[in-house]
């Protein structure tokens, strides 16, 4: 049981570092969008975007730590 935690820690670990990677690049892109848009209507949908983006951002890192919490109450194993 030991292990099937370490393996689902290591993959939640995994997961959230890369959302947290495309989640930056994704914000930085619509970010610059945001800067060099001309029209209003592209301003707003860019600022939703990044909205959007962030929301996600965060909602990965809380279900990572709802899911560590999760996998700690599992009985089994050594501790």
């Amino acid at each position: 049981m030991e292990q099937l935690k370490q393996l689902v820690d290591n993959w939640i670990v995994l997961a959230q570092g890369l959302i947290g990677s495309v989640g930056a690049l994704a914000f930085l892109l619509a970010f610059a969008y945001k800067i060099i848009a001309v029209e209003p209507r592209s301003v707003m949908e860019a600022k939703r975007w990044i909205g959007r983006i962030v929301f996600g951002t965060i909602g990965v890192e809380i279900a990572g730590t709802l899911t560590h919490a999760l996998i700690s109450t599992v009985p089994g194993g050594t501790h």
